[in-house]
């Protein structure tokens, strides 16, 4: 589905109220907080037939407004009625035993408990004020309340005592470097980086090692990891054939982004507007691929109307989602039921991305349009290289003579001769330059049957079958009356029942036929397809003649191409060129002045493109004339003689092996308007075909007002406009979505929702200050995280004693440290890390490691290039995770297991549950068994001293060493292993062959067996696979 289903999303959007118990709520004499403690109530229970929206609002009463809350209906009687419960018709309607009158209804299975009932009856007691929801007004920089630590510190530690906690001890080292390395880099710490950091016993030693992981380059790879999931980021389109699309060089931007620091506004404006940047870089043209990651379609029978729709529905959702917290398509069939969003205003934020050139059909193509070609990491230095050579034979050919005598023919026309000339534009080869293709089979230069020269063009195939060549090192030009021809030799045993030559000028539709006339090209009886004649004669070489312009072919017409076809046949092709009367002033090849009045830019850089395109009329300066005048001698003109050919020929081959690896470099996708926009519209419950209102680009009502820079509001002016100091949200989602990674759990836990139905901050203050203090430090990434991973209460034991496991179990007011669950691609990650194979190498096309046979048919239509799971080899399989073939119809089976999205849709925050099919992955899954045997290889390579192999497997892991329970636990487990794989050698040898990569065979097996399986009871204990 394109339009994002909210109610997965809302299913437990008021249950963290009821878990955290009433200490979250306000307690005895506390002010309330009509945000904290009274709007979730409302929102969860009356909004939806009392709220925005007024197709379903019920008897015309508003709750969410103090104007409708309190406006007096008939009989005089008002929902609210300021310090009166027993007035206000709400509260009558909450405690009544009257089903009829019951409110909410009982059949809405909305019932109040009785925390609910007894805030609401105090808050209408105390007035029944309301207040503006709390994410829709701008934060203001709080007071640093007293106490010790950080700032940060000192405002968890105010709401520590306010609910009569205390902070838990600092953990030990080995703890928080394991802790830290995780959150940057998604990898365990090394045994030489836990030894020194244990060793630094001067001040700064945390913060040094802090500083070491932000500035890996695994730091880049393991945040991108969070953005990718919520950019909806994967390596197929997701939909029907769910085919490859070549999107790779936006995850590698991300990356590099992040271990750049780029700043998070720069970020942000480059993936929704990099294109609209002035002279815009190739790396903010990747970025926009943040707009071409949502799910295409190309099903035959789908509606084009309808899929640009749904597109932009999801781009619009999308951004709301990941830059203001909203949940925005909730509005897309009506006005939103709890948050102040109509439906009007959802349709002026889509109307941003309802002109895009992308089409509606992806057409299952590895590549969609728009698409830009990526610059490779050495790109400057290579194309610095290719133009000295090609400058060093430019400078020899103007050492000749004959550049400096040359004369435009077009400007002495007493040396002027004009009379018919042939052109053999093929004979034994294509023109210089040449890049030469076929279709049905290899291209054929045979020695026999030969018309003239050396060799001849063979081609034959049951059905279709061309040769072709295009983008010679200079256009073939048409002569003044043309006669082009072509000699051919049609095999007597196997005739061939049409031939076809095709020329490219600005496109393939020249063409002359003889024969049956069925190859379907072009427009029948036009020159697009001029039918010459009948089938020739066979056995014998026959010339065939055919007038350009029957073609189309004009004189003067630049020819990049041209193909030579058969149909059902063998045919053999040989002396083909052109017949024309030349004039040298009028010829490109002869005259400088031709040249230019012809326009011939195919192949000519910038600026001298322009420059031919604007034509003769505009006066140029003598060094722009200069230097068009070097490109066409060097490169066009044709009558300077063989030496000068000689030197054109080295310039053909340097520009040649230039332009292939030009042509070499990776594409991607990225985002761009069309010329005209589309106009938009509301559309009436959701229907792509069912439109109302005219709308026009803008933004919420409820959040401040978008500054233009135009007569329409453009994506750029939205992507300002979302980092603007104003903008009351940008700010605070991401900064609660950065503590969620580094603590597990957000200060708004709803890090998706900050509407009014996602939670109240656990600490609104610090989320304020967090956010004013991460805008006035100019967005940086960086120095956030390092802020937060600095604290006091980042550095806490995460053992959660009572009282602060009672009064908190989701450690909501940060009592203690985090400690969760590692995702998957931390636990794949591990395991190769610790096993010494894992292969660092960054960017590039999504691999594919080990995972179960079978896994992608059955899910996969039979003409998909993605039906079958083609496993990698050597050192692709062990890729970090985050280099994935991510296809979306069925992700990497680990990552599923491990509660990973599947990227059809935004994510910011993934499910962490516990599962026995997990832990049988992890003890079985051949990736995690085969890191289990690289491990123990490592531990015997280490020392020969068995207690010392488990201290190094044990430290490996879990950055520290063993207990002495512990470790005589896992020496009698070793024991045991040995002695049975002693005794089973054969069994010891298929316990260490799982997996590619081969066993040390300078190791003994039994006992490398043994180590295994320690390697691997250590990698599945509830401490490797926890971030504690």
């Amino acid at each position: 589905m394109f339009l994002l289903d909210s109610r997965v999303i809302y299913r437990s959007g008021f249950c963290v109220f009821l878990m955290l118990g009433s200490s979250f709520f306000a307690t005895g004499s506390e002010v309330l907080n009509f945000n904290r403690d009274i709007r979730p109530i409302l929102s969860d229970k009356c909004f939806t037939c009392h709220g925005i929206d007024e197709d379903s609002r019920e008897a015309k009463l508003r709750l969410d407004t103090p104007e409708g809350a309190f406006r007096k209906k008939r009989r005089g009687k008002a929902a609210l009625v300021a310090g009166k419960p027993d007035e206000s018709e709400l509260w009558l309607r909450i405690i009544s035993d009257d089903e009829d009158k019951m409110m909410p209804p009982p059949d809405s299975r909305k019932a109040l408990s009785n925390e609910d009932k007894r805030l609401i009856k105090r808050w209408i007691e105390g007035g029944a004020s309301y207040q503006r929801h709390w994410a829709f007004e701008s934060p203001v920089m709080p007071i640093v309340p007293q106490g010790q630590g950080s700032e940060i510190d000192r405002f968890v530690g105010s709401v520590l005592r306010k609910n009569n906690l205390q902070p838990s001890p600092e953990a030990n080292r080995e703890v928080l470097i394991r802790r830290v390395s995780f959150a940057l880099s998604g990898l365990p710490p090394t045994i030489p980086e836990v030894d020194r950091f244990l060793s630094d016993q001067t001040d700064g030693a945390y913060e040094r090692m802090v500083n070491r992981y932000l500035d890996s380059a695994r730091y880049g790879e393991e945040m991108a990891r969070h953005w990718l999931d919520a950019a909806r980021y994967g390596d197929t389109h997701g939909m029907h054939l769910d085919n490859e699309r070549q999107m790779w060089a936006y995850r590698d931007w991300v990356i590099k982004s992040f271990n750049d620091n780029l700043p998070y506004d720069d970020f942000t404006v480059e993936q929704l507007a990099g294109d609209l940047l002035p002279n815009p870089k190739v790396d903010q043209l990747v970025a926009t691929g943040f707009n071409r990651c949502n799910v295409t379609s190309g099903e035959g029978g789908s509606i084009k109307e309808e899929l640009i729709f749904r597109y932009a529905v999801d781009r619009a959702s999308t951004t709301a989602q990941v830059w203001l917290g909203l949940t925005a398509q909730c509005a897309a069939c009506h006005d939103h039921k709890y948050d102040p969003i109509s439906q009007k205003e959802f349709y002026s934020l889509y109307a941003f991305f309802n002109s895009n050139a992308d089409p509606a059909m992806d057409g299952n193509s590895l590549l969609t349009a728009p698409v830009i070609k990526v610059k490779a990491e050495n790109y400057e230095a290579k194309i610095a290289e290719f133009n000295k050579l090609s400058n060093g034979v430019v400078q020899s050919m103007k050492k000749l003579p004959v550049w400096n005598s040359y004369q435009d023919p077009a400007g002495n026309k007493s040396s002027v001769r004009i009379g018919d000339t042939e052109a053999i534009w093929f004979e034994d080869e294509f023109p210089n330059g040449a890049k030469v293709g076929s279709s049905g089979h290899p291209l054929t230069l045979v020695d026999q049957p030969v018309f003239s020269g050396q060799k001849a063009l063979k081609r034959g195939g049951k059905e279709m079958a061309q040769d072709y060549y295009e983008s010679g090192a200079a256009p073939l030009t048409v002569p003044s009356g043309s006669r082009f021809f072509l000699h051919v030799y049609l095999d007597p045993k196997d005739t061939p029942e049409e031939v076809m030559i095709q020329f490219h000028g600005s496109a393939w539709n020249h063409r002359a036929v003889w024969g049956a006339d069925i190859i379907d090209f072009g427009k029948k009886g036009t020159s697009q397809r001029f039918v010459a004649g009948p089938l020739p004669e066979t056995g014998k070489w026959i010339r065939l003649e055919v007038p350009g312009e029957k073609m189309g072919l004009k004189a003067g017409m630049q020819i990049v191409g041209f193909a030579f076809t058969v149909h059902g046949g063998t045919a053999y092709f040989d002396h083909f060129g052109v017949l024309g009367s030349e004039d040298p002033t009028t010829d490109p090849k002869a005259s400088f002045l031709a040249w230019r009045k012809a326009k011939q830019v195919n192949g000519v850089p910038e600026p001298l493109r322009q420059w031919l395109q604007e034509g003769i009329e505009k006066e140029r300066k003598p060094s722009e004339l200069a230097l068009l005048k070097d490109y066409y001698l060097a490169r066009i003109c044709g009558t300077l003689g063989k030496e000068f050919e000689a030197k054109r020929t080295e310039l053909i081959k340097v520009e040649s092996e230039q332009a292939n690896y030009e042509k070499g470099l990776p594409s991607t996708f990225v985002y761009r308007d069309l010329p005209k926009p589309r106009e938009s519209y509301v559309m009436k419950r959701g229907e792509y075909n069912q439109p109302g209102e005219k709308v026009e680009p803008g933004t919420p009502s409820v959040l401040p007002t978008l500054v233009k820079t135009g007569k329409r509001a453009t994506r750029l002016d939205l992507a300002n406009w979302l980092v603007s100091q104003e903008n009351p949200l940008t700010a605070r989602v991401v900064v609660n979505r950065f503590w969620q990674q580094l603590f597990g759990i957000g200060l708004v836990k709803t890090s998706h929702d900050f509407g009014t139905q996602g939670d109240f901050p656990s600490h609104p203050e610090l989320l304020d200050y967090l956010a004013l203090r991460f805008q006035a430090n100019g967005w940086n990434v960086k120095a956030l995280i390092r802020e937060m991973l600095l604290t006091k209460t980042f550095r806490q034991e995460s053992a959660a004693a009572s009282p602060r496991w009672d009064n908190d179990p989701e450690n909501r007011f940060l009592a203690r440290g985090p400690r969760f669950r590692l995702d998957a691609e931390q636990l794949r990650d591990q395991a190769l890390f610790v096993s010494g194979l894992m292969n660092f190498k960054m960017g590039g096309r999504g691999v594919m490691p080990y995972q179960p046979p079978n896994i992608w048919e059955p899910v996969a239509f039979g003409g998909s290039n993605t039906r079958f799971y083609k496993r990698g080899n050597g050192a692709d399989l062990y890729r970090r995770s985050v280099y994935t073939f991510f296809k979306r119809t069925a992700p990497h089976p680990m990552f599923a297991n491990f509660d990973a999205p599947a990227r059809e849709q935004f994510c910011v925050k993934r499910e962490r549950s516990n599962t026995p099919l997990q832990a049988l992955q992890l003890m079985n899954d051949v990736q995690h068994f085969e890191a289990a045997r690289g491990l123990g290889e490592r531990a015997m390579k280490s020392t020969s001293d068995r207690g010392k192999r488990i201290d190094f497997i044990f430290k490996s892991v879990v950055s520290r060493l063993p207990g002495m329970e512990e470790k005589k636990i896992i020496a009698e487990f070793f024991e045991k292993q040995f002695d049975k794989y002693q005794s089973a050698p054969e069994e010891a040898m298929k316990a260490i062959t799982f997996g590619e990569s081969e066993p040390a065979k300078d190791l003994n097996s039994s006992e490398l067996a043994a180590w295994s399986l320690v390697a691997n009871l250590i990698l599945n204990m509830d401490e490797a696979i926890v971030r504690n």
